[in-house]
């Protein structure tokens, strides 16, 4: 009797442990996080699901975060609040602090709210909602309430930016600087012939934006 209340613990320890490696994520670089669904995750507030970390210790490379999962950055403040989907861009150091860098059309909607606030995030997703965030790109949430249509949850952070549950990871920016390009600046025909085709659109040339990495958030 004893040999099998012994194997019937060894075995129910197994099952929890097995059950808890199913709700784990592997992601590039060993990144890690709980698989939850849409409504677990809805349930959860921003400290039960994320937790931080030091921009040193983002998991995972730059170029599968931006050039592969894309960066959706959002401005703005509870009562209005933009989010744009972006895959140009980088981190670095600026001015002896960690700090990011995309590229963004004048006319973005997002970029002025950017600016209104000098605050903003940039939020990574997993694959399974790569089709929510196609949403931020496809039309603009000046003259439309885009904003409404999305199935992702926003959320505040401790410091009042917006981004969104279901990220799995989330930079929180500080507003450094804005500058304007122009053809003269490039040096291919392929650099100079992005910046004045988008020029033809809008009448204005593309903005570098900077902003230092006030925060980072991990999911859990």
């Amino acid at each position: 009797m004893k040999k099998l209340t012994t194997l019937f613990f060894v075995a129910a320890a197994f099952t929890m442990s097995c059950s808890e490696g199913n709700r784990k994520n592997v992601r590039q670089g060993g990144e890690k996080h709980t698989v939850l669904s849409r409504e677990e995750i809805q349930m959860r507030s921003f400290q039960e699901l994320f937790q931080p970390i030091e921009a040193k210790d983002i998991p995972g490379d730059v170029f599968t975060h931006v050039g592969s999962d894309f960066t959706v950055i959002t401005a703005g403040n509870p009562s209005r609040y933009n989010s744009m989907v972006a895959s140009w861009g980088g981190w670095g150091i600026l001015f002896g602090k960690p700090a990011t860098w995309c590229y963004l059309r004048s006319n973005r909607y997002t970029l002025e709210l950017m600016r209104k606030e000098q605050a903003y995030t940039m939020a990574y997703f997993d694959e399974a909602y790569k089709g929510d965030i196609m949403l931020f790109g496809a039309k603009s949430g000046r003259n439309t309430d885009k904003m409404k249509e999305s199935k992702l949850t926003p959320v505040q952070t401790p410091s009042g930016s917006t981004a969104y549950k279901e990220a799995r990871l989330i930079i929180e920016c500080k507003l450094f600087e804005v500058t304007t390009v122009a053809p003269g600046d490039f040096y291919t025909d392929e650099g100079r012939k992005f910046i004045v085709d988008a020029h033809a659109e809008t009448g204005e040339y593309h903005k570098v934006v900077f902003g230092e990495i006030a925060a980072v958030w991990l999911r859990k």
